[in-house]
C-alpha cells in the first residue's frame, strides 16, 4: 500500500511508543492498578488514590491523562513522584523507601506489548519508500528493545531514543534533533508520530517537517489538533488505499 501523501517530502519518521505504536492501556493501566495495590500491602495504608493522582492515571474512567506523569515522564521520574507519595504516608524515611521497593516493579514489555496496526506491514512500506525509521520513548532502553525484538521490528529501525539514555531525552526538542543527527537526516524532513501533545509540541519546538497526532493513545483530538500538522486514528492511517 503507498505511503500517505504528508510523507512526500519526509525522509525520517520518529515513532512514539506506547499510545502510538502499542496499546498504551494493555501496558500501563493495568500496571498503574496493580501498582496502588502493591504499595498498599507493602504501606498498609490507603495510598492508592494519591499515587494515581501524582502519576496522573485515571482509575474511574480507566485511562491515563494525556499530559500527565505517566504519559510523558521517564521511569526514574514516575518512581520518584511515586516516592514522595509514599514518603508522606509513611512513619520515616527508611519505612517508605522499603515499601517501594517491595511493590516497585515494571510491566512486561513483551507479553504486554499489544500493535495498534500492522506495524510490519507499516515499517516494511517506509523503508520500501526510502525513509528511515526511530523510536523516541520516555520508556527504559531495555524494555523497548525488548518490545521491539518481539514485535520483530528491530531490524527496520535506524535508532531510539530511551529514557533512560544519557543526554537530552523526550519531551525535549533536543531529544529529537539529536535522533536525527544520528541519522544523518535534516530535522526539516523528518516526521514525529505520536499520541500526546508533549510528542508534537517537542517537533514542533525542534523544526520538525511533519507533526501527527494518532488518536490510538492517551490524546483526544482537541488535545493533539493544535499543534499537529495531521491527526489520524492510528499508524495503520500512514498507509493509504
Amino acid at each position: 500500500m503507498p505511503l500517505h501523501p504528508a510523507l512526500a517530502q519526509i525522509d525520517l519518521v520518529v515513532f512514539d511508543k506506547d499510545g502510538t505504536l502499542i496499546s498504551f492501556e494493555a501496558m500501563w493501566a493495568g500496571w498503574a492498578r496493580r501498582l496502588g495495590a502493591r504499595l498498599e500491602t507493602a504501606t498498609r495504608r490507603p495510598v492508592a488514590g494519591d499515587v494515581f493522582a501524582a502519576i496522573g492515571f485515571d482509575p474511574v474512567g480507566d485511562r491515563v491523562l494525556p499530559g500527565g506523569p505517566l504519559a510523558i515522564d521517564t521511569m526514574a521520574a514516575i518512581e520518584e513522584r511515586i516516592a514522595s507519595v509514599i514518603r508522606r504516608w509513611c512513619p520515616s524515611v527508611p519505612a517508605a523507601r522499603r515499601a517501594l521497593a517491595e511493590a516497585w516493579f515494571e510491566p512486561d514489555p513483551v507479553d504486554l506489548a499489544v500493535p495498534l496496526a500492522d506495524l510490519g506491514e507499516i515499517f516494511g512500506a517506509l523503508r520500501a519508500g526510502g525513509k528511515a525509521i526511530a523510536v523516541a520513548t520516555t520508556d527504559n532502553r531495555e524494555s523497548t528493545e525488548a518490545t521491539l525484538a518481539a514485535l520483530r521490528l528491530a531490524p527496520e529501525v535506524a535508532t531510539i531514543l530511551c529514557g533512560d539514555d544519557d543526554g537530552p531525552t523526550k519531551p525535549a526538542p533536543g531529544a529529537f534533533v539529536a535522533i536525527c543527527e544520528r541519522v544523518g537526516i535534516e530535522v526539516r524532513r523528518s516526521a514525529m508520530v505520536g499520541d500526546t501533545p508533549a510528542d508534537l509540541r517537542m517537533a514542533r519546538q525542534a523544526g520538525a517537517g511533519l507533526a501527527v497526532g494518532v488518536l490510538s493513545g492517551v490524546g483526544g483530538a482537541v488535545d493533539l489538533t493544535p499543534d499537529a500538522d495531521l491527526v489520524v486514528a492510528s499508524v495503520g492511517a500512514l498507509l493509504v488505499d
